[in-house]
């Protein structure tokens, strides 16, 4: 097999990967969390042997559907910045929350195969860690707060988040009141537990 062929295997390969995951992902808010990898495999335009190869269950398809979440929508919307370190810190929540509101099926699948890890919590809690430095040097938010803080705060929103409620009025209003409880005040925050908060 030559270098060109193989790179070309591999590119394929790659693409037929992306194809799954995001038909998955829509499949999965779609048709629900039953869907079966056949209706991934068609919405794919690949072959079901395809999926088999890539995820030997739903399990792990769910996983990768999540990673995909994280890092295609959720962590570029933690890496914007701007003059308005304020701004930038409440868009990246509120670009969280829409996300992960959006995706109630797979955020749903992905607590119960355990792709919410505590690494996954770490990893959104690091991304979240420089937009809150600027904020906390520009004076605008309260300086005893911890980037885990933003992880609970994200928690919070989403648990507002049902059905009745489709156009998200409760999940905009209750996260604009979480985000004024970031802003400097005259008193201090009581100190957090030790433990690691789980669970976006």
């Amino acid at each position: 097999m030559t270098a060109t062929h193989g790179q070309g295997l591999r590119a394929d390969a790659a693409r037929n990967y992306e194809r799954i995951v995001v038909a998955a992902g829509q499949a999965f808010e779609e048709v629900g969390p039953a869907v079966t990898l056949e209706e991934v495999a068609r919405r794919a335009g690949v072959g079901v042997a395809t999926v088999y190869r890539r995820f030997r269950n739903r399990d792990q398809l769910v996983r990768a559907v999540f990673e995909q979440l994280v890092t295609a929508e959720i962590e570029p919307a933690t890496a914007v910045e701007t003059d308005d370190p304020w701004r930038d810190l409440v868009g990246a929540l509120e670009s969280t929350v829409d996300v992960l509101a959006r995706r109630q099926v797979v955020l749903a699948l992905a607590r119960e195969t355990d792709a919410v890890d505590v690494e996954s919590v770490r990893r959104f809690v690091h991304s979240m860690e420089r937009p809150l430095r600027r904020a906390a040097a520009a004076g605008v938010v309260r300086p005893e707060l911890d980037a885990r803080d933003l992880a609970a705060v994200t928690v919070m929103a989403l648990a507002t988040v049902h059905p009745r409620d489709p156009r998200g009025a409760d999940r905009r209003r209750y996260l604009a009141l979480l985000i004024d409880g970031l802003r400097p005040a005259s008193t201090t925050l009581p100190p957090p537990s030790p433990r690691e908060v789980g669970g976006v």
